[in-house]
């Protein structure tokens, strides 16, 4: 009997196989909020995170684990650990990052827009003297090098006449320019939504912003996966950018407006800030995945800029870079083929999107 029943457990464990092996998805985002929170705002990157709905997309997949990391150190940290094979998902990486780290060799597919036409704000102790752009020459600024900010201020710079050897840049993080500038440690400094608080409150005085500029300043960033990933599960890759669409739905809706604010909020920032931000501006201006004429230019833009400004030393091929075969299904799973508008190359509504005829929710 001994005999026999062990035999039948070995059967029974010949039968079923090897336990399966967790599967392990882990994302990646280059930014923190307010105090290194483990939170992203300003993009639907923030609203699948919050909601859980990359999570979720798998809850039909047993075994399956979901990670989040959050850089300080923004898109260059976000990089070194795509380099090192500790992610497989970067969501919201900015171009400039996503260029220089394809042009040194980093097999990355980008799959869909993150985020498009990000304001760009120039913020200066309430007291100075500063008051344009143009003022900047020889003065002490505030920059985080390396990120999307880079590139985006020097367009900045260079429309209003300036290169970045007239600045006197100073590399800092955001968090810790905000403080320099407050302390009065530098003279200016760009970044983004995270001044429209302290300006509010008289801490900082806006000068420029770029929503009142060139339609194709401003910054951009991508959801990317690595090639390996993506080949070795290519169904996990739809899962997730599938995940992250239906996040971009929930937050370029006008009726979830307040909602998506105070979602974003949780990343240390004032609800007014958000407010501010996107005063007389669409949520899905920003928050669409769309990768229309206006994304691709840009790409091809920054990397020409990148290289001419030797950021980069490789010429980066756009066209084999973008795989959006994950992003046109999903939009054809979820109806949404026609939600949001697309842009021309110079930032021109080229169609508009179901999206416009929505309306903010009454309160």
């Amino acid at each position: 009997m001994k005999i026999a029943h062990i035999a039948a457990l070995i059967g029974g464990l010949l039968a079923t196989g090897p336990a399966s092996a967790e599967t392990l998805i882990r994302i990646g985002y280059p930014g923190t909020g307010i105090d290194d929170r483990p939170y992203a705002y300003g993009d639907y990157i923030a609203v699948a995170n919050v909601q859980k709905l990359v999570e979720a997309e798998f809850k039909d997949v047993p075994d399956t684990k979901i990670t989040w990391t959050f850089f300080r150190g923004a898109g260059p940290a976000l990089n070194e650990s795509l380099a090192a094979g500790q992610l497989d998902f970067a969501a919201g990486l900015g171009d400039l990052p996503s260029i220089v780290g394809r042009s040194r060799g980093l097999q990355t597919k980008y799959l869909a827009s993150a985020g498009s036409h990000d304001a760009l704000y120039l913020a200066v102790p309430p007291d100075s003297q500063l008051k344009t752009v143009e003022d900047l020459k020889g003065h002490k600024v505030a920059q985080f090098r390396g990120t999307n900010l880079q590139i985006a201020t020097d367009r900045v710079l260079e429309k209003h006449g300036l290169a970045e050897k007239d600045i006197r840049f100073v590399s800092l993080d955001s968090n810790s320019a905000t403080a320099a500038l407050i302390s009065g440690n530098v003279e200016a400094s760009f970044g983004g939504s995270e001044y429209l608080d302290l300006a509010k409150r008289g801490a900082v005085k806006i000068i420029y912003s770029t929503k009142n500029d060139d339609p194709t300043l401003g910054r951009n960033s991508g959801l990317l996966v690595t090639a390996e990933f993506e080949k070795a599960h290519p169904e996990f890759t739809a899962k997730v950018v599938r995940a992250f669409v239906k996040g971009a739905r929930f937050g370029s809706d006008e009726a979830n407006r307040q909602a998506v604010f105070e979602l974003w909020s949780k990343a240390g920032l004032p609800v007014k800030s958000f407010e501010a931000d996107f005063k007389d501006e669409r949520l899905a201006h920003r928050l669409s995945p769309v990768v229309d004429d206006f994304i691709t230019a840009r790409y091809k833009d920054q990397a020409a800029r990148a290289k001419a400004y030797g950021l980069i030393k490789k010429d980066v091929d756009i066209d084999s870079w973008f795989e959006t075969k994950y992003l046109k299904q999903a939009l054809v799973d979820l109806k949404l083929e026609n939600y949001w508008s697309t842009f021309d190359a110079k930032g021109q509504k080229a169609t508009e999107g179901e999206v416009e005829h929505t309306k903010a929710a009454s309160n």
